[in-house]
């Protein structure tokens, strides 16, 4: 009999037809998010899951879902996840890292230009009818060429943003929890510096760290109080790594001049007063959104799925000591 396996959202590309040739599969045909409830009763029988980051996989649909040997996740982040409890259940949780790399480094730059040129305000501005003549004062912004950028969490994207920053003739500046190797931080041209000093001397920082409880309101009252006036911050790793009412504080206080923000403290909640803020610039967690990435995310979470259930060692593991027990 022929394994089951249940996608929680519509993906991309042939995965669905892949995952057939191998399985018998069942899609949500909603595609909407699936309240715990139903995402137990469709996972109860199930072998294999594709799930997405809106799917809450904790102790109790684990409890639910006895048949269940692998949790691919569509995506990098694990923060909906308890691994923890998948580990002792017994199911192999895997994910997509590296593909999202170069795509969330360019809308890091994409949300960091838009907030420095005030992209978004001049677009709407354009919009209404209000561009009556040229103005020498209007939308005036911020330069990017020749100032610093400071680049919280130095892993696979903010190393690529670093890239990316050598063609703006920037002084570069990262904090780190871990040592960098020598070799990288000589290839990138970066400073590794305290995160008390990027903070006081960045114009630009971009944020590339994990949800972890010492990153979660890494950004809070303290820190944004040691930032230039002028500073613009971009987030694209994970929301709460930023205290969205502090934010709001600093963003109207002129504490800081602008947020680019794709993550969110409460997603998709977003803090209202963050709405009404000309100079906060707010996507709705696009930044690994093209076309080539989300194929390769479907590609690459349906071969780790498959791999399971064919009895193989899947390519990307979050908890492989499951699988050391099983060749035991």
């Amino acid at each position: 009999m022929a394994p089951r396996v249940y996608v929680t959202r519509h993906v991309f590309g042939d995965t669905v037809e892949r995952l057939k040739r191998d399985a018998e599969v069942r899609v949500n045909s909603s595609d909407r998010v699936l309240p715990k409830s139903e995402l137990i009763g469709h996972l109860k029988d199930a072998d294999g899951a594709l799930t997405m980051v809106t799917d809450v996989i904790d102790a109790e649909l684990l409890a639910a879902a006895a048949k269940l040997k692998v949790v691919a996740n569509f995506g990098v982040g694990i923060n909906h996840i308890d691994v923890a409890a998948a580990t002792r259940a017994g199911v192999i949780v895997t994910n997509t890292p590296g593909v999202l790399t170069e795509t969330t480094a360019d809308f890091a730059w994409t949300l960091l230009m838009a907030a420095a040129r005030r992209v978004v305000e001049a677009d709407r501005f354009a919009r209404s009818g209000k561009f009556t003549a040229w103005d020498p004062k209007l939308f005036v912004g911020h330069d990017i060429y020749g100032k610093t950028l400071g680049i919280v969490g130095l892993g696979r994207i903010g190393q690529a943003v670093a890239r990316r920053a050598a063609g703006f003739n920037m002084r570069i500046l990262f904090h780190n929890p871990r040592p960098i190797p020598e070799r990288v931080i000589k290839e990138l041209g970066v400073t590794p510096v305290s995160l008390e000093e990027l903070l006081r001397v960045s114009d630009f920082i971009s944020l590339h760290v994990p949800l972890l409880p010492e990153t979660k309101h890494l950004l809070n009252d303290r820190t944004f109080a040691l930032m230039k006036p002028a500073c613009i911050v971009v987030n694209t790793s994970r929301g709460p790594v930023v205290d969205e009412k502090a934010l709001v504080r600093a963003l109207k206080g002129g504490k800081i001049a602008a947020a680019g923000l794709d993550v969110f403290e409460r997603e998709p909640e977003i803090e209202p007063e963050l709405l009404e803020l000309d100079n906060a610039v707010i996507v709705p967690h696009i930044a690994s959104a093209s076309h080539e990435t989300r194929i390769r995310m479907s590609t690459m979470a349906a071969d780790n799925l498959l791999a399971v259930l064919k009895g193989n060692r899947p390519p990307h593991f979050v908890n492989p000591e499951v699988w050391d027990n099983r060749r035991r």
